[in-house]
């Protein structure tokens, strides 16, 4: 069945990460200019955040580790950014901040620019904005 008209009024679909090192992962998505809104500690250890950039949110969680240490993070998922900033700018902070990044920036067929990165726990990134800017 195809519908055409949305059941859902959705407002936001903030996204959020069980991550390996909550401290290394708030480092990168800080550097690529989130900052932490909300910090939740239990029995004296920082155990989650939010984090906001213009109006994405993302929570990111520690994890617990009883699925296992060895667990893989992130398959089959990746997190789209778009801004209208400069992608130059911003792999350049990342780069400057000590992340490696998977694909430089380059322009796509659709006319935007972008660039592709992992966050620390596996997770996928896409940064674009529209071209030329």
């Amino acid at each position: 069945m195809t519908t055409t008209q949305s059941l859902l009024n959705a407002k936001s679909i903030p996204a959020g990460f069980t991550v390996d090192d909550l401290q290394k992962s708030i480092e990168f998505y800080e550097a690529l200019g989130f900052a932490v809104t909300q910090r939740w500690d239990q029995d004296g250890k920082l155990m989650s955040v939010m984090l906001q950039a213009g109006g994405l949110e993302l929570g990111l969680n520690q994890d617990d580790w009883k699925k296992g240490r060895d667990r893989k993070k992130g398959l089959g998922t990746r997190l789209n950014i778009e801004t209208a900033q400069n992608i130059d700018e911003i792999a350049a902070r990342m780069k400057a901040a000590g992340f490696a990044l998977d694909m430089e920036p380059f322009d796509t067929q659709w006319k935007t620019r972008q660039f592709e990165l992992t966050d620390p726990s596996g997770f996928k990134l896409t940064v674009s904005s529209e071209w030329p800017r």
